[in-house]
């Protein structure tokens, strides 16, 4: 298992950083798209949605990326995303694992589905857009992969008390704290050698900023997980060996980009 992991991590890498630091933004949304796209088919998998439902959700989905990355109409979405993304994740899906709710309306599956993926397109691709975008996009998405990587050690070392049993046993808040840890040393770093955005930032407001981005990526790990298990499913799919499915991969980003994306464009438009 270790090793299918890492070819396929070693297959996938060159794709993800050609697209984002070689091909033109377009490119970058593109693919970005078609990789939402097969999320989007996972997702009506944890929704079961039968196969009509699916093709429907999945086509629909892939129009309203088109629409996004191809017409300057929609780029009039990105507040009104804004406004639903931040409290979506802040607020409702941190209720929505506390209740434990299951998606059993199709009608509201879609919608959230639609919510979830198109926010995470747009957030992307508004911060590629950006002067040096992808080293911000890039650093921007290192904070789940730190505060993953720096959770599992600290759990697995000193992780006692559960962060959410009936969710997702093997995560503790030991795990938590030492996300928090590796977190803030990542970002005093990058402030410290004048980062894009990041060195921009006063210390004092960045270090409270990344921690609220890795308590969000938890966030979104934890409702990835406590779907599938309502759905019966260890995996979101079997599209990467080793590693399960697109979502099972991007679930703490999925979170992370539209609230991050949200507070930075949407700061910068309450400045304007």
């Amino acid at each position: 298992m270790l090793k299918t992991r890492i070819l396929t991590a070693l297959a996938l890498l060159p794709l993800v950083l050609g697209s984002l630091f070689l091909a033109p933004p377009l490119g970058w949304g593109l693919f970005a798209a078609f990789a939402l796209t097969l999320g989007a088919w996972e997702w009506s998998r944890l929704a079961r949605f039968d196969r009509g439902e699916t093709v429907l959700f999945v086509a629909s989905f892939a129009v309203l990326s088109l629409c996004w990355l191809l017409l300057p109409l929609a780029k009039t979405w990105s507040l009104p995303l804004d406004l639903v993304a931040l409290p979506f994740w802040l607020l409702a899906v941190p209720l929505w694992l506390n209740r434990k709710w299951a998606l059993k309306h199709k009608w509201l599956a879609a919608l959230v589905g639609w919510l979830i993926l198109l926010a995470a397109l747009a957030g992307v691709t508004r911060f590629r857009e950006l002067q040096n975008g992808a080293w911000v996009l890039l650093s921007l998405l290192a904070i789940a992969w730190v505060a993953d990587i720096a959770a599992y050690f600290a759990g697995k070392a000193f992780g006692k008390r559960k962060l959410a049993p009936s969710i997702s046993p093997g995560k503790s808040w030991e795990g938590v704290y030492g996300a928090l840890a590796a977190v803030a040393v990542y970002a005093a770093l990058l402030h410290q050698l004048g980062a894009p955005l990041y060195g921009a930032l006063p210390l004092w407001l960045l270090l409270p900023l990344a921690w609220a981005l890795t308590a969000v990526s938890v966030v979104g790990d934890l409702i990835e997980s406590l779907l599938k298990r309502q759905a019966g499913l260890k995996d979101s799919s079997a599209l990467l060996p080793g590693h399960g499915g697109i979502l099972d991969r991007v679930d703490s980003l999925l979170a992370v980009v539209p609230v991050a994306s949200a507070l930075l464009f949407g700061y910068a438009k309450f400045l304007a």
